[in-house]
């Protein structure tokens, strides 16, 4: 794991806010020591769950959206390791792996315009580095036995999961998307919009669901497409459900699971389908946090969720709470997904 960089007890020491009579979980979180073989220690820790972070925005810049996601680790890792180790839920829980280093592939992009031609052959070609480097770390932990719980960059890194997860399992697994939009987009070059498609068509990805798509950010091209593959792919819309009623929230979420709980599935969540959370493609419509809160507990609860992601959020674009935010959002939706998978149904 050339590209990966661990995180230390020093990177931790320094963002844990310790108080008299109370245990965080940067007091409890497991650190894979600097030296120690990674495969070694995650096959032998009792922790279930490895925390990675993606400070990347590369592939939002490659889809034309609004850089910022690069700053989503930072910002959830100082609110994680605040969170209160109890009863409920455990920092020892946790091995925190640390970061893809994205420090070469930030120099390639540097510059870069979508506007050029050229330019956006080479985001393309930069993503597809990290989808490499992403999906051989994903491989590793889940041939470990482990979850993985993946925080930051732009939603390009679905691919990644997704290829990464079926190559550890030795065959194509389903996905979950709780989303604004499909990122089924045509495969013109890697970016932030045609993860899944790209994974469908090389045959990581199985099965999947798109929930919550907003109709008028949805073009006629990628509909017409899903429907072609509707064996396959199947959606519902945030509109049919919190506009016109048509489709009642809990239903859906019964029905997107009998859709993909045959096989292994990963539940990815796309901030922008939040209303006026900062992401690269913001909205001011959208699921309430606690529907996504509730969204991550019933797909987290059952044996098959092998992993998360939770992506677009963009902090460096919250000028009104110091960036705090976005990372305490994070900190919720990965304590839920933790205590959902601790009460197995």
């Amino acid at each position: 794991m050339e590209h990966l960089l661990r995180f230390t007890q020093k990177d931790l020491s320094k963002i844990t806010n310790h108080r008299s009579g109370e245990v965080k979980f940067g007091e409890k979180m497991q650190l894979i020591p600097e030296g120690e073989d990674i495969t070694q220690f995650l096959k032998n820790s009792k922790a279930q769950f490895v925390l990675l972070g993606i400070p990347e925005d590369i592939g939002v810049r490659a889809n034309n959206g609004r850089s910022g996601a690069a700053t989503a680790w930072e910002s959830a890792i100082k609110s994680i390791a605040n969170i209160q180790h109890n009863r409920f839920c455990k920092g020892s829980q946790i091995i925190v792996l640390g970061t893809l280093d994205t420090t070469t592939f930030n120099q390639e992009a540097e510059g870069l315009c979508f506007d050029s031609t050229p330019d956006r052959k080479k985001f393309s070609e930069i993503v597809s580095k990290i989808d490499r480097e992403v999906a051989h770390i994903i491989t590793t932990v889940v041939q470990c036995g482990k979850i993985p719980i993946i925080i930051g960059g732009g939603h390009n890194n679905a691919y990644g999961n997704i290829k990464g997860s079926a190559l550890a399992f030795g065959k194509p697994i389903n996905a979950i998307n709780l989303d604004a939009h499909s990122d089924f987009r045509i495969m013109e070059g890697r970016h932030s919009g045609n993860g899944f498609s790209y994974a469908f068509e090389e045959g990581f990805l199985k099965k999947y669901f798109i929930f919550g798509l907003h109709e008028s950010y949805t073009s006629k091209n990628v509909l017409d497409q899903l429907k072609s593959l509707k064996e396959k792919i199947q959606y519902n819309t945030y509109d049919a459900i919190k506009v016109r009623g048509e489709k009642e929230f809990r239903l859906e979420m019964q029905i997107a699971y009998d859709f993909i709980k045959s096989d292994a599935y990963g539940i990815e969540i796309d901030l922008d389908a939040l209303p006026l959370v900062p992401s690269s493609a913001m909205t001011p419509s959208g699921f309430s946090v606690e529907e996504v809160r509730q969204f991550i507990y019933f797909f987290g609860k059952h044996q098959n969720a092998c992993y998360l992601h939770i992506c677009e959020g963009a902090p460096a674009l919250d000028t009104e709470t110091n960036n705090h935010m976005v990372g305490k959002l994070i900190g919720y939706l990965m304590t839920d997904f933790i205590k959902a998978k601790n009460g197995l149904d």
